[in-house]
């Protein structure tokens, strides 16, 4: 794993809200990764969550068209609490600390893992943020997403409006079938050329959570598989929402409560353990 990260990429992804890391991974890991996932995935037998039976593709309160939605990706959340090779991946302290570093906080937890599977002819993905849905409002919240085959923009790849986590806000516009919708609330991207993220398998992009951003269409008979994580800001406090909290979970949060339930978000790095 490409680990290190240089000042200069540090500062691009502050200035930008996103870092491309080509190469992140060998390719023995490659395999490793994909090996591992796919069994995680072919034994989750379609649940979205490890603790409820939606399935992928069904509709879960946050996506305004599920019919459509359905077709986009195949999104199955959290394998890390329910396969022990992906909870080995994700625990990483090496990406918890990429993660730290690239959002200038002293820890990160795990807010959840998800594999994205864009099937051959899959929708593509409206333009959007993602803290907004999240149970927690911090804007150093982010991602990382790993391309386990080669992306394209025949296949789908990722969009990023750069910058755009300076201007952006926890307002939830929604993803719909409209890939424009989210320039009702921020008109000036509507006028912007965006970032594409064409990488080959193995390598990565970190994105800040209010930075906007969408996915193509596959336009190939080959499916587009990744492997993502959003990571929390150790020290963040709950907001009211559900998001991927388990229900009994969520009933005994209240607003402003500390997030730091290790079963639920773990914390994979503190600048304290070095």
């Amino acid at each position: 794993m490409k680990h290190k990260l240089s000042e200069a990429q540090i500062s691009f992804y502050r200035n930008n809200g996103l870092l491309i890391i080509d190469d992140f991974l060998s390719q023995p890991e490659v395999e490793h990764w994909k090996t591992t996932i796919d069994e995680a995935v072919k034994a989750r037998k379609g649940r979205k969550f490890p603790h409820s039976e939606i399935k992928t593709g069904a509709s879960d309160g946050i996506n305004k068209d599920a019919e459509y939605f359905g077709k986009v990706f195949d999104q199955i959340i959290n394998l890390w609490m329910t396969d022990d090779g992906v909870k080995e991946i994700m625990f990483d302290k090496n990406l918890g600390k990429m993660a730290a570093e690239l959002a200038q906080v002293d820890g990160i937890r795990i807010w959840h893992d998800q594999s994205l599977v864009k099937q051959p002819w899959g929708n593509p993905t409206a333009w959007h943020l993602d803290t907004p849905f999240w149970s927690f409002s911090h804007r150093e919240a982010l991602s990382v997403w790993v391309a386990l085959e080669d992306v394209t923009l025949q296949n789908g790849c990722l969009y990023f409006m750069p910058g755009s986590q300076k201007d952006t806000d926890f307002i939830e516009p929604g993803i719909g079938a409209n890939m424009g919708d989210i320039f009702n609330d921020y008109p000036d991207y509507a006028k912007k050329d965006p970032t594409p993220s064409i990488i080959k398998a193995g390598s990565c992009s970190f994105h800040n959570g209010l930075t906007i951003h969408a996915a193509g269409v596959n336009m190939t008979p080959y499916t587009r598989k990744a492997m993502t994580c959003a990571y929390m800001p150790d020290g963040s406090v709950f907001n009211g929402k559900q998001n991927v909290l388990p229900d009994e979970y969520f009933k005994s949060l209240k607003i402003g409560d500390l997030l730091n339930n290790e079963a639920q978000n773990p914390l994979i790095y503190h600048k304290d353990w070095e």
